[in-house]
């Protein structure tokens, strides 16, 4: 369905050495970061090419990837099908996960949004997992040759009644052999990422972002020991570009390099939420880590490195979102960089805003949509 809109003692030793290591890995840190941010704020142009009031009225996450020279694909996760009438999107269809395809890259090139076939007369979601349990939140995703891989955490309701009630059973990455066909026509295949696990003690996602840099595709995701704010951990892989679905091909990085054992992977830096990015300095220097601040909070914030594995310097305050400020009934999340839409010097920002109720994004069109910004950097040295 389519809408057109804008030994003991040994095995001790051993241990503390790790821990040491892992600890060592943590806090090492390139030197203060000297890009300093020269101006940072709202960017109404990209605001307003999803801002239509028919069709595709909202949606979080917020994923770009280019799929070639004049087309680009942004994914969507949970998603409002409707109308807005008075400010309100009374009546909307939430599906799971959309997709947009802008054909050209200037901020009015025009964007055709993508749901799954009707069903009962509804539209449903474009993707889905193969297990029928659950459904599929796009993340991460990057054209390498003729496919297209999409990083697609497999989500379950929990009983939990709040804004958080699911939680990650399994992690997909998507194979598509088509990309250049319409995406109601693409073909997926979904390979299990056999690194990815989700115990109730200790979290391990990938996908979080992605950066090809020269042979390699860096691959972005977290650790989180505890379920709560402020407790993801940066942890990175790497794979020969062609090779991603080949998962013995990945290599893991630890405290003093790369490792073969998923288990390796060291924890590279803090305060990362689910969702971020990861690009090349605009204007060269190096790299930058966009985030919210601790995966919810009104700060976004970027890290610096000379390198696409880090070390990573401390958080630089990139902006701070007014919403949350303004009313303590939403809160922001989900900030990333697009790379493909830089500026000279300048990065294309977009974050999210929802509602800790939910029927607040039913009765306020204002909130539930992509928000954009423009931050300027004065260059690192």
């Amino acid at each position: 369905m389519q809408f057109k809109s804008p030994g003991c003692c040994a095995r001790i030793s051993a241990c503390m050495i790790a821990i040491f290591l892992s600890t060592c890995a943590f806090n090492a840190r390139a030197p203060a970061a000297d890009a300093t941010v020269v101006t940072s704020e709202p960017a109404q142009d990209w605001n307003a090419k999803f801002a239509g009031k028919e069709g595709w009225v909202g949606g979080d996450a917020v994923y770009s990837v280019v799929l070639g020279p004049e087309r680009v694909a942004w994914l969507f996760g949970d998603t409002l099908i409707g109308a807005v009438k008075e400010g309100r999107r009374a009546g909307a269809v939430m599906v799971n996960n959309t997709v947009g395809v802008q054909i050209g890259r200037a901020k009015d090139s025009p964007i055709q949004f993508v749901t799954g076939p009707l069903k009962e007369g509804r539209p449903t979601s474009l993707f889905t997992p193969t297990d029928g349990n659950g459904w599929l939140w796009p993340q991460a995703a990057i054209r390498a040759g003729r496919s297209l891989f999409i990083f697609l955490p497999q989500i379950q309701r929990t009983k939990d009644s709040g804004a958080f009630g699911f939680r990650e059973v399994r992690q997909v990455l998507g194979e598509i052999d088509n990309p250049d066909d319409p995406p109601q026509a693409w073909r997926m295949r979904q390979h299990l990422v056999p690194f990815a696990s989700f115990e109730p003690e200790k979290k391990r996602s990938w996908g979080s972002a992605l950066l090809l840099d020269g042979e390699h595709l860096f691959i972005y995701g977290y650790e989180e020991s505890k379920k709560a704010i402020g407790n993801k951990r940066l942890i990175v892989a790497r794979a020969p570009a062609a090779k991603l679905a080949d998962f013995t091909s990945w290599r893991f990085r630890t405290s003093a390099g790369w490792s073969d054992m998923p288990a390796d992977a060291a924890p590279l830096a803090k305060g990362v939420g689910a969702e971020f990015s990861v690009s090349r300095m605009p204007g060269g220097g190096g790299y930058i880590l966009v985030t919210t601040e601790n995966g919810l909070s009104d700060r976004i914030i970027g890290m610096f490195s000379d390198a696409p594995e880090g070390p990573w310097s401390a958080p630089v305050l990139l902006y701070t979102c007014p919403e949350m400020s303004k009313d303590k009934s939403v809160f922001s999340y989900s900030a990333k960089a697009h790379a493909w839409a830089a500026g000279e010097n300048e990065l294309l920002i977009s974050y999210c805003v929802n509602g800790w109720e939910f029927a607040r994004l039913f009765k306020d069109d204002d909130v539930y949509r992509p928000k954009f910004i423009r931050v300027k950097l004065r260059p690192r040295q």
